[in-house]
């Protein structure tokens, strides 16, 4: 039986070069495996025109590792970080934030609302001792894409730093180190890259970096330790993800092969448009209005049904070969479809006529 088709925000659908990839060993210390890890982290600035301004420094671990690792190593002990938050994951900031020890203010926007750049900007205006604002760029919890340029445009007329979650946009959404300032962007391997997970990133302004020595509460997440161990040493501090990093390789040329990020947001955006019109189709509306939906995933209201319930239908679109994922809102009932991964518009039509089918099968009429 084929493996089913994860229509979720990571992991991914890979595509079988992806998978091969991880069928050789490598040793951690072997002179061919550092250049492997040398030539992702070449690819991954490129993408975002880092090259002489940042550096990459990849890390062991999920995306959130990844994420508390640039802020506990480029926000001082007594520094200060504005949050604007309109999700779940602007809020597992705040939460890391609090368990570090950084203050922190939260600058609260609905889940329906990006955030706004003129509010960001009277928010440093108005507190000197803001020193960072941290921004998730598209908040997986609804799907919104949060409006980066301007908000890179806003923190740096201010003159603060800013650092970007860009867990579920990287490599589908341009991200431009030349004209949007950053001192940091967080990504992982098991995202829009297609590869599995297992390795985070982090782009880093390398004079940010440089000067954020005996920041880190941590030593496995230390970023300025590890940066300098990989560029004394060319290895990873301690056990690298090895099958991972060769995984990654392999869907990075796959990426570059299909014509990098132009083509990538292309096919998402194309997957996007098909999935949302088949569930219009079906009768199920959107919980974002389209002018604000990034093409990574999809939130939808739960059918008004008392048939409904989501680990029914998560069961039977499951045996249909597809993998939803949950609802992260609390105020109301919602589930989430992906898409991202190796995937086109062909599965996506079949995932549609899967959920149709499931609705009817548990009862569920349309409205």
């Amino acid at each position: 039986m084929p493996d089913p088709v994860l229509l979720t925000p990571g992991p991914l659908t890979t595509t079988i070069a992806t998978k091969a990839a991880m069928l050789r060993d490598w040793g951690s210390w072997d002179q061919a495996f550092n250049a492997l890890t040398a030539s992702v982290c070449r690819d991954l600035l490129a993408i975002v025109h880092g090259e002489g301004s940042h550096v990459c420094v990849p890390l062991q671990g999920s995306g959130t590792f990844a994420v508390e690792a640039a802020l506990g190593t480029l926000v001082p002990r007594t520094g200060k970080v504005l949050v604007p938050s309109n999700g779940a994951y602007c809020q597992r900031i705040v939460r890391i934030l609090d368990v570090l020890g950084r203050q922190r203010v939260v600058l609260d926007f609905a889940e329906d609302t990006p955030v706004d750049p003129l509010r960001i900007e009277a928010a440093l205006a108005a507190d000197p001792a803001i020193t960072h604002v941290a921004l998730v760029h598209c908040e997986t919890g609804t799907g919104i894409l949060n409006p980066l340029p301007e908000i890179a445009t806003a923190v740096a007329r201010q003159g603060r730093a800013l650092i970007v979650d860009a867990m579920s946009s990287f490599g589908a959404i341009p991200i431009d180190a030349r004209s949007m300032p950053f001192d940091a962007v967080i990504a992982a391997s098991g995202k829009c890259l297609e590869g599995v997970p297992g390795m985070g990133f982090v782009l880093a302004r390398s004079s940010a970096l440089e000067a954020s020595a005996g920041n880190c509460h941590s030593l496995a997440l230390d970023l300025h330790d590890q940066w300098l161990y990989m560029r004394k040493t060319t290895q990873w501090r301690f056990t690298p993800p090895t099958h991972v990093v060769a995984a990654l390789r392999t869907a990075l040329d796959q990426y570059l092969a299909e014509g990098g990020l132009s083509a990538r947001a292309a096919r998402y955006a194309a997957n996007c448009q098909t999935l949302v019109e088949g569930m219009r189709r079906l009768g199920l509306s959107t919980f974002l209005p389209d002018a604000v939906q990034a093409p990574i995933i999809v939130t939808f209201h739960a059918p008004a049904s008392p048939a409904y319930d989501f680990p029914a239908l998560y069961n039977k679109v499951r045996e249909r070969g597809f993998v939803l994922y949950p609802g992260k809102l609390t105020q109301v009932e919602t589930f989430r479809i992906g898409c991202i991964g190796a995937i086109g518009r062909g599965e996506i039509l079949q995932a549609t006529a899967a959920i149709a089918a499931a609705l009817e099968e548990l009862g569920i009429p349309a409205p």
